[in-house]
């Protein structure tokens, strides 16, 4: 249904545009108010609409719809979730480094509340070539 009403918005807004295009120029804007004549232009009495004029109100008004029906939808879309969450669902408790570069790390069972592993090192060999 997005979809649909967002390709209705691009067609009627290209229509909306030809249609703008193809309106012939009033010449009552900003840069014809200039002495006593600018009244006249400003209050002046009402011209008569043309199919043209009707079109571009009625596409214009649809456009403006439409854009807020988007808008409405695409922000209800998106469900808003917790940040902290989102940080606990991780794959387990996180094991901390340790401090110390010797020192052995707590067994993974401890914290996850299984049966702690036994880890066998080898013991360090002192190599010396002289």
């Amino acid at each position: 249904m997005f979809y649909v009403l967002l390709f209705l918005l691009l067609l009627n807004g290209v229509f909306l545009g030809v249609i703008v295009l193809l309106q012939s120029g009033k010449g009552g804007g900003l840069a014809s108010m200039g002495g006593g004549a600018g009244t006249d232009t400003l209050i002046g009495g009402r011209q008569a609409a043309t199919l043209l004029t009707k079109a571009s109100w009625v596409s214009g008004g649809l456009f403006l719809f439409l854009a807020l029906v988007l808008s409405v939808m695409s922000s209800r879309s998106q469900a808003p979730t917790p940040i902290l969450r989102e940080g606990f669902q991780g794959s387990g408790a996180a094991v901390p480094a340790p401090l110390l570069p010797g020192a052995q790390q707590p067994a993974q069972g401890a914290a996850t509340g299984t049966a702690p592993q036994t880890q066998q090192q080898a013991p360090p060999t002192a190599t010396t070539n002289r």
